[in-house]
């Protein structure tokens, strides 16, 4: 803990606003978008039929990492998730590694929700797919926007937003449960178990159980986070893991792994091609609006974890000291908001969803890694699940990461050394 000595020299702090209950929303609605209504499509492309275990070894993984983060998160409760842990128990390089990887990631997975959004709104409204990027590039302005309104206004859009999502799922599951009788693991053909498909699987697959982060890059914000904290994660969690079984279930008996991979790549709005399927219009036009009402609320909770990891970064001058500006409410770190908004929209107008996602699986495995590494060094006293949790987290988040797409790894590694480059500066000037 030799490292805690570079302090942050910002004495603005953020209002605790966030109750057990909303830090659940919180990680939900960071979760429940992106991963059930489009990631186990482009799971089932790389996994087949074997879609199902590769969700649950990803959930075992974010597991292990999650308990991880919640122990850190109830024993050093700040603004910055591992940006913080990394400087407080392994070192500055460290720490600002991950603060740095996790803008990247999470930046990426912003601009996947905003382009999966924007794939179910033009399939219900009949738009045509050329517009696809200027118009969520226009949605991410709008979010923007709403979280520089302030938390507790984005924690009711947030509720309202997290509802929907969760209510067209749950339907879609009985829906599809009460439309056919397949068994989900002989619905699709065997075939050949391909283990790099799968484990690449896993890898893209974990990252749709990542929002529970968001939680602990809240910490400054949450009530009582010792208790809150952990308490919070485990139940995002296991309730994110069961809804993304059934779903995957329900696909799988429907048309099986081959044909929803398909209908992910081509149409972009697999759930509501399904539910059209089995013969329910309102069912489909449901699936839309539930599409986007989760989408939205993941692109809104991703704005307001990466603000406050680059708010954190601000305070230390890993980054210009203008992005630790909080507004006079003390709930909105203004300048940083502004900041991830123009970045989540530049990568819309870059990537498409496949390589914004495998980008973001790629840097957030090795974040969640040193997440796991700052676990080990917890004192005794602030220990709250056993060590093996976090030697099995590094080695799952390590592992995985190699059989992440060679493109998104040279994209990611690159874009880790020129932040690396920066960091050498930034120190430098601090220190004149």
């Amino acid at each position: 803990m030799a490292n805690a000595d570079v302090k942050p020299d910002s004495n603005a702090t953020l209002k605790r606003d966030v109750g057990l209950g909303g830090a659940v929303l919180l990680g939900l609605g960071s979760i429940l978008g992106t991963g059930a209504f489009v990631t186990i499509g482009l799971g089932a492309e790389l996994a087949g039929g074997y879609v199902l275990w590769a969700i649950a070894a990803a959930a075992a993984v974010a597991f292990c990492n999650a308990l991880s983060s919640a122990q850190l998160a109830a024993a050093h409760p700040v603004a910055g998730g591992t940006y913080e842990y990394g400087y407080r128990y392994i070192h500055p390089t460290v720490g600002f590694s991950a603060g740095w990887l996790f803008l990247t990631a999470k930046s990426a997975s912003a601009a996947t929700a905003a382009l999966g959004l924007t794939a179910y709104a033009l399939t219900a409204f009949g738009g045509d797919v050329a517009h696809t990027k200027p118009i969520a590039a226009s949605i991410c302005i709008l979010m923007t926007v709403i979280v520089l309104l302030g938390l507790r206004r984005s924690n009711w859009l947030n509720l309202v937003l997290v509802s929907v999502g969760i209510g067209t799922l749950a339907l879609f599951v009985i829906i599809g449960l009460m439309s056919t009788q397949d068994d989900p693991f002989t619905a699709t053909p065997q075939q050949s178990f391909k283990a790099l498909s799968f484990l690449e699987a896993v890898g893209l697959m974990f990252v749709a159980y990542t929002g529970y982060g968001r939680i602990a890059t809240l910490g400054e914000e949450v009530h009582d986070p010792k208790r809150s904290i952990p308490i919070a994660v485990v139940i995002t969690l296991i309730a994110s893991m069961v809804i993304y079984l059934a779903v995957a279930a329900v696909a799988l008996m429907t048309v099986g792994a081959n044909a929803f991979a398909q209908i992910t790549n081509e149409q972009g709005a697999p759930l509501e091609a399904l539910a059209r399927q089995w013969g329910y219009s309102w069912v489909a036009n449901a699936m839309l609006i539930g599409a986007i009402a989760a989408m939205g609320g993941v692109l809104l909770n991703l704005l307001l974890g990466l603000s406050r990891v680059l708010l954190a970064m601000g305070r230390r001058r890993d980054m210009p000291a203008a992005v630790a500006k909080i507004d006079k409410t003390g709930t909105t770190p203004y300048v940083s908001v502004t900041i991830i908004g123009l970045v989540i929209t530049g990568l819309v107008l870059w990537g498409d969803i496949k390589s914004t996602w495998s980008l973001s699986a790629f840097t957030v495995l090795i974040y969640y890694g040193l997440t796991n590494l700052a676990a080990l060094r917890l004192e005794a006293r602030d220990r709250l699940y056993p060590r093996v949790l976090a030697y099995l987290g590094i080695a799952a988040c390590i592992g995985l990461s190699v059989f992440i797409d060679a493109q998104s790894q040279l994209i990611g590694l690159s874009i880790l050394a020129v932040g690396l480059v920066w960091h050498v500066i930034a120190v430098r000037i601090r220190n004149t």
